[in-house]
């Protein structure tokens, strides 16, 4: 980052719309924007709605980041696969929803083979808990012979819903939540499935990517405007 203008720095006590405008954020490491603030349910849904999301390590202050491409879902395009068709069909999955929301953010939590998952911090799973109480931040849930297998959660804002995290302990269980959440987000009228960060693995699972401009055009029509003191809202259903 050599040369890069200094990274803004965000009180926990300012008003979260002070957010910096994504198109300031840094091209290397791509779209990231601000560090501070806090992990409050009114910082956290001021920056969803500015296509911002929080991502950190333990030991780190909260980093906010909008990067561009941006890797979405959308749910008018999305097909499953051969396979994946078949394993919803003949593996005896059953899918819920919020059943057990705290296991599915342990799960995503934990540390995998690959090492992922150690990003999600005590701090953030406190967040997110939160945001489900407040009917906000859902889960998708696989399960198999009464065992949870795979899942994934994320948060609901009027037509979008914003992926946080999946897991999978069983064949394409993540795979089969992630099926589940487009047939809700259909019937339910959202419109993308934000997934952050472009990946091989979310390419190959069908999400496509979006300039960081046209993402945030789309975000504004399916979130709508913000209104000044706005409280959370009572979003119960996914």
């Amino acid at each position: 980052m050599s040369g890069a203008p200094p990274l803004p720095w965000l009180a926990a006590d300012e008003d979260p719309r002070r957010l910096p405008d994504p198109s300031t954020a840094l091209a290397d490491p791509n779209g990231l924007l601000a560090a501070g603030g806090a992990l409050t349910p009114d910082w956290l849904l001021a920056a969803y709605r500015r296509g911002i999301f929080p991502w950190f390590s333990t030991g780190q202050p909260i980093l906010w980041w909008s990067p561009d491409p941006r890797a979405v879902f959308d749910p008018r395009h999305f097909r499953p696969s051969r396979s994946l068709a078949q394993s919803i069909r003949n593996r005896g999955y059953e899918t819920r929803l919020d059943s057990d929301f705290a296991a599915v953010l342990a799960a995503c939590a934990a540390p995998r083979g690959d090492g992922g998952g150690t990003w999600i911090t005590g701090s953030m799973r406190r967040a997110y808990q939160e945001l489900h109480r407040l009917g906000l931040a859902h889960s998708v849930e696989t399960w198999h012979e009464g065992q949870l297998v795979g899942g994934l959660y994320g948060v609901r804002l009027r037509g979008m819903f914003f992926g946080e995290s999946m897991f999978s302990h069983a064949r394409d269980a993540s795979k089969v939540a992630l099926s589940r959440l487009i047939e809700e987000a259909r019937a339910a009228g959202i419109g993308l499935i934000d997934c952050q960060m472009p990946t091989p693995h979310l390419t190959s699972l069908g999400a496509e990517t979006l300039p960081r401009g046209e993402f945030l055009r789309r975000l504004a029509t399916l979130v709508g405007a913000e209104e000044p003191g706005q409280p959370v809202a009572q979003a119960r259903q996914l």
